[in-house]
């Protein structure tokens, strides 16, 4: 007889009451964090995008197109 171990999820993968009871306390700190955290990103990248559109590159030195070689 193998001993039942102890899992926050039942066989099908859901959770299971005592995971969900363990979770609650954490649920509204963890979405206003991940919320946070998204809005940061967003801000960032808009921000960065803003700022590499108005660049001109000009001082930026291309150069020239390498020597066709010499045929035979």
């Amino acid at each position: 007889m193998a001993l039942s171990q102890g899992t926050y999820y039942g066989r099908k993968g859901q959770q299971q009451a005592a995971l969900i009871r363990a979770r609650r306390p954490y649920l509204v700190k963890n979405i206003v964090t991940g919320l946070s955290l998204l809005a940061f990103t967003g801000c960032v990248y808009a921000l960065t995008i803003s700022k590499i559109g108005q660049d001109e590159f000009d001082d930026v030195k291309v150069p020239d197109l390498p020597a066709e070689p010499a045929k035979k």
